[in-house]
Order: structure tokens, then C-alpha cells, then sequence
């Protein structure tokens, strides 16, 4: 059954330690700059946004890739980068809506997050349980469930 990470940016503290653990885990080095999440940081407002890779079912940067370097693995549901096809024309970086694809400028090449092979580094570090890797298909319910406890709550306050 496929897996997606999911995101609860209301718990992110900014600590970035997912940053540096998918660093190590797939570059080998502590250098968050290499990481395939990237944590956007607001600090006037106190908020903190994981950012990764969506794994889009209709991906627009496997569309736009001029040799065909990226696909999808529908066993793991994640979108993947063939490096011995990839020409580095970086057009799957500009499509992206959400920035989950990433410039590694030490190495040279794009990099995106690849769920690491079904068991994400980032989400062992996350101590706030703000990232979370769940069959995707509890994410309907688990979604619909906060929503509603947003709606009681608004009852109780004003109804």
C-alpha cells in the first residue's frame, strides 16, 4: 500500500533537524543546504513550513522532462530522478508549484525527496511528530477528522 509523508506544519518547531537528518542520510554530510526538505521559516510570525516533494500523481516535472529522466514508482507512490539520464536542464525545478524540487549546487545535479526507499530519515527526527509517514489512504480521514474538530469547536464557541 502506498505511503505519503504528511506535513502538520502546526506542530514544526523550525528546529530543522529533518533538514540535517535527510542530509546525512542521502548526501552523507551535515549540511542542510543538501537536503531534499526544506524548512521556510517566517520569524516575525513564529511559523515553520516543511517543505518536500508532493509525489504528484500527475507529476508536471516528470511532463516537462525533455529526456524522461524522472518517473513514477507507483509501488512506492514517489516520483524518482534516473541521475545516467538527467541532462541538468532544470526545468523540472521551474514547474514545480511547491519548490520540492531542489538545486544541489555542490553535487551539480537536481535532487528531490525519494521518501528514502520507503523509510524517510526526516521523519525519525521529528520529535514533534510534525512530519508523519502514513498510508495514503488514511489521509482522507485523518484530514477530514481535524477538519471537524475545527467545526465542533466553532460550535461550542458561537453556537
Amino acid at each position: 500500500m502506498a505511503k505519503m509523508l504528511l506535513i502538520d506544519h502546526e506542530k514544526c518547531t523550525g528546529c530543522r533537524f529533518c533538514e540535517t537528518a535527510c542530509a546525512i542520510a542521502k548526501e552523507g554530510v551535515s549540511n542542510p543546504t543538501r537536503a531534499r526538505i526544506s524548512v521556510v521559516k517566517w520569524e516575525m510570525e513564529g511559523s515553520a513550513i516543511p517543505m518536500v516533494c508532493q509525489q504528484c500523481q500527475d507529476a508536471p516535472c516528470v511532463t516537462v522532462c525533455p529526456v524522461k529522466s524522472l518517473s513514477r514508482d507507483e509501488e512506492l507512490g514517489r516520483v524518482v530522478i534516473d541521475y545516467d539520464l538527467c541532462i541538468g536542464c532544470k526545468f523540472c525545478v521551474i514547474v514545480c508549484p511547491f519548490g520540492g524540487m531542489g538545486i544541489d549546487t555542490i553535487a551539480k545535479r537536481v535532487n528531490k525527496c525519494d521518501l528514502c526507499d520507503g523509510d524517510p530519515a526526516c521523519v525519525k527526527f521529528c520529535s514533534t511528530g510534525a512530519l508523519q509517514f502514513v498510508d495514503a489512504s488514511t489521509v482522507n480521514i485523518m484530514k477530514k477528522r481535524e477538519a471537524a474538530g475545527r467545526v465542533e469547536e466553532l460550535i461550542k464557541r458561537f453556537g
